[in-house]
């Protein structure tokens, strides 16, 4: 096994604002909308399923207030390398 990750990663704070129900008819999931640290304003809040799975298998759900860690990965094949600023 390599020394190295296979995915290239970075991880944000966030903090669930609110879950939203959807319509009972709508056949749409519940989703939590997070507010995540570090992102720009318009594009700070972001809404997913609210359908985690917990350690032994169970499903959990996020609640209001919750702090959560947002993980965005790109195969590291596919990532460009970031020039390291020579200035600072």
């Amino acid at each position: 096994m390599s020394k190295y990750r296979k995915k290239a990663a970075s991880k944000f704070p966030g903090k669930v604002e609110k879950v939203i129900r959807p319509h009972p008819s709508s056949g749409e999931p519940e989703k939590a909308q997070i507010s995540v640290e570090g992102a720009d304003h318009l594009y700070k809040e972001i809404r997913v399923p609210n359908r985690l799975v917990g350690d032994n298998g169970q499903q959990v759900k996020l609640k209001p207030g919750e702090e959560v860690d947002v993980t965005i990965e790109a195969e590291a094949a596919n990532a460009t390398v970031a020039a390291t600023d020579e200035a600072s």
